[in-house]
């Protein structure tokens, strides 16, 4: 049927007929993760099933994208406005609300191996279903659940200049990996349908993310019901959140290599990175506040202080909007090509991006030119921009102009002359920035995307997860380009949880539920451990609320770890650094207590010396005793005037109005979070009023500005309790922990 393929289509019903003619009723459909959905031929194709018994539908996935709609009656309040604003235009993945709602029919099911954060914990169908995998296995175990459809959301080609291509744009991980595969189960006889969704809100990426429409067997075409990309709304920075980026910034050493995580810590260390860039006094002022360099010595060893003159690489399994911040300001710009040995001389000072002829004479030395140049020689060296492009290679004479050539030996004078004047390029070109497999976040960022110059657009490349996020060859490249790429690396992302013998807990609970998934954190982690120079960065907040109490998340152990202790390395909390790479069980044990709330560091010391992993006699030093909430704020402090953390330091979503009941909602949730706390709040709450009205916008934000009914009147009382709540928070200054 290779005959058939590039068949454009404009009615998702008849790409659902032909998907079902060219592969029948029994369908196992793999998705992209997250944003490269297409939702429009999936809600046709589930609605077939849910129509037609007789369809076996499979979905296999990750991350199905869903608008927020609350809980409780107050959630649901709050939410329905913000979620209409935000996603009102676009349709949403019937399936995935029918997942959430534990409505599927009994002829589908939805498998996923990654899950939006505690999205699923209390959903006992997903957690059967649910796939557990490295995000570089993904592709392995999709194709052995038997795999026969693929669908994905594309950009256009024709619009942006590439007639006859379209751009896997947001969500090249996998797919660039699965389509081959799917051909190659194709020609053993087993019918396929790959099925491209055309969206003309979708940004275009070349290189690696663009293809030739013919890969795809239907194409579904229909501008008129194009629709917004799915956004995911910036998330306020706490004060910890903060302090945690400030201290991953710290470890960031200029000329290296970046990966984070989406998120307000990955949020929180691009601020501080640009801080630490643009506004150095400042950011200086909290590293000597809190005398950093003395306290963890690693920063001197694996970071820096000072200003990204170099820049930094992104190699990133999800490129997050912090990266085009980065762009923009000038640090995400070191870049990288796909040659080992050109990159291996780059790094070594060898060479720079200016081409001249010492560079020819190092390529010539090194052996990957000779002289006198060849053809292939030639063309290699106009390939990354060493050559002008019109220079051409003729009967071993260099043609540099309509009226001269040249001999191709370099060892001659009249040949090195006329290259310095007429042949030499002015910059190496074909260098890549940033490398990344998928994208989400605001609509800001996609509108930035969409608006890139040309120049900047090329200087980013999405590509095959299994090329960014292990060392292993790849058709992208082997693992001494990888190597040679990756220098300095350093690979940060979040835990819930860490245990003192050096365990992480990112995933999932001691009771076998999954909160998210493993994705790509272990991939980066033993990667870290085998390339030189690089490091792995966990971050997580010292506390969480559990139960209306504050608990530590740094724990003695847990029944159920992520990354495995012998993977440790640094850790970092809003109280400081714990190198624990390559250090004795005592030593990681005190560099995690050192680390956690003060509240907690007694406790865990008198576990750790019961279990014998710590000396008796050691006791606590004072100065590791400060690790407070009110220490963070002093640290924040430090720069004096001005807001340089700022909650939402790349814009926000939310009104005001949204922030102001957020956060009483939130004091709500916490007081409630127990049967007696719940008591002491409703009881609290029917007592309270708004007489002067303070409050009016904010009710009538929440539609309870004229409440009928119990209900309605009880929820009025409780925001009402909320924000009162708020006014002596606001009048002391003072912060949840």
């Amino acid at each position: 049927m290779a005959a058939e393929n590039g068949v454009y289509c404009d009615d998702a019903e008849r790409c659902v007929d032909r998907v079902i003619e060219r592969v029948g009723k029994r369908i196992t459909l793999g998705l992209p993760l997250g944003l490269g959905k297409p939702v429009r031929f999936v809600n046709a194709l589930y609605q077939r099933a849910k129509d037609d018994p007789d369809i076996e539908l499979h979905i296999v996935t990750a991350l199905s994208l869903l608008a927020p709609e609350g809980s409780s009656s107050l959630e649901k309040r709050f939410m329905g406005p913000f979620a209409k604003r935000l996603f009102g235009d676009i349709p949403e993945l019937a399936y995935a609300r029918d997942v959430a709602n534990n409505r599927l029919p009994s002829n589908v099911q939805v498998s996923e191996f990654f899950f939006k954060a505690g999205s699923y914990l209390n959903n006992r169908n997903q957690q059967r279903n649910y796939v557990c995998t490295n995000y570089t296995h993904a592709v392995r175990d999709l194709m052995a659940q038997g795999v026969n459809v693929v669908g994905q959301m594309v950009s256009p080609g024709e619009p942006n200049g590439f007639p006859g291509q379209v751009s896997f744009s947001c969500n090249p991980d996998l797919s660039l990996d699965i389509l081959p595969l799917l051909r190659e189960r194709e020609q053993q006889g087993v019918p396929v349908a790959m099925v491209a969704e055309i969206n003309q809100y979708l940004p275009w990426f070349g290189h690696h993310a663009a293809v030739e429409e013919q890969q795809f067997d239907l194409l579904f075409s229909h501008p008129s019901t194009d629709y917004p990309l799915f956004s995911a709304p910036q998330m306020a920075i706490s004060p910890s959140d903060h302090l945690i980026g400030f201290y991953a910034s710290c470890l960031l050493k200029d000329g290296g290599t970046l990966q984070v995580g989406i998120g307000s810590l990955g949020a929180s260390l691009v601020h501080n990175a640009i801080l630490r860039h643009k506004h150095n006094d400042a950011w200086r002022a909290v590293y000597d506040h809190l005398d950093v360099g003395s306290r963890f010595p690693v920063v001197d060893s694996c970071g820096g202080t000072g200003t990204f003159e170099t820049g930094l690489y992104g190699c990133s399994e999800m490129m997050v909007d912090g990266f085009l911040y980065l762009m923009q300001e000038g640090i995400l710009k070191r870049e990288v090509f796909d040659h080992a040995g050109l990159q291996t001389l780059i790094n070594r000072g060898e060479i720079t991006l200016t081409p001249s002829l010492d560079m020819l004479d190092v390529l010539v030395r090194e052996g990957l030119i000779d002289s006198p140049l060849r053809a292939r020689d030639v063309n290699w060296l106009i390939q990354y921009g060493i050559l002008r492009d019109t220079v051409e290679f003729r009967g071993g004479r260099l043609r540099l102009s309509e009226d001269h050539a040249v001999e191709a030996d370099l060892s001659q004078d009249q040949t090195r002359e006329a290259l310095a004047a007429l042949g030499l390029g002015s910059r190496l070109s074909g260098g890549i920035a940033m490398h990344g497999g998928f994208y989400v976040g605001p609509e800001a960022f996609y509108q930035a995307l969409r608006d890139l110059s040309p120049e900047r657009r090329d200087k980013i490349c999405m590509t095959s997860v299994n090329f960014i996020n292990h060392l292993y060859d790849h058709r992208f490249g082997d693992q001494k380009l990888k190597a040679a790429q990756r220098l300095h690396g350093r690979f940060i992302n979040s835990a819930m949880m860490y245990t003192l013998n050096g365990a992480a807990v990112s995933d999932g609970l001691d009771d076998g539920r999954v909160v998210s998934g493993v994705g790509g954190q272990y991939n980066f982690v033993s990667m870290a451990h085998e390339l030189p120079g690089a490091r792995s960065i966990l971050a997580l907040r010292a506390t969480r609320m559990s139960g209306g109490q504050v608990v530590s998340n740094i724990v003695f152990n847990y029944a159920h770890c992520t990354i495995p202790r012998h993977l440790r390395d640094i850790v970092i909390t809003e109280y400081g650094i714990a190198d624990l790479r390559g250090r004795s069980d005592e030593d990681v044990f005190l560099a995690l207590i050192r680390i956690a709330d003060s509240r907690f560091q007694a406790d865990l010391l008198k576990q750790a010396q019961k279990a014998g992993k710590v000396r008796d006699d050691f006791r606590l030093p004072a100065d590791w005793q400060n690790n407070t909430p009110a220490s963070v704020r002093q640290a924040l402090a430090a720069p004096g005037k001005g807001d340089w953390f700022p909650a939402f330091p790349f814009g926000r979503d939310f009104t005001d109005e949204e922030l102001t009941l957020g956060k009483a909602l939130k004091g709500l949730k916490a007081a409630t979070a127990t049967p007696r706390g719940k008591l002491a709040t409703l009881w609290q709450a029917i007592r309270a009023e708004d007489d002067t009205g303070q409050y009016a916008v904010l009710l009538e934000r929440m539609g309870l500005n004229n409440p009928s009914g119990i209900r309605e009147k009880l929820d009025r009382k409780l925001v009402i309790h909320g924000l009162q709540q708020l006014e002596p928070a606001t009048k002391t200054g003072s912060e949840n922990s």
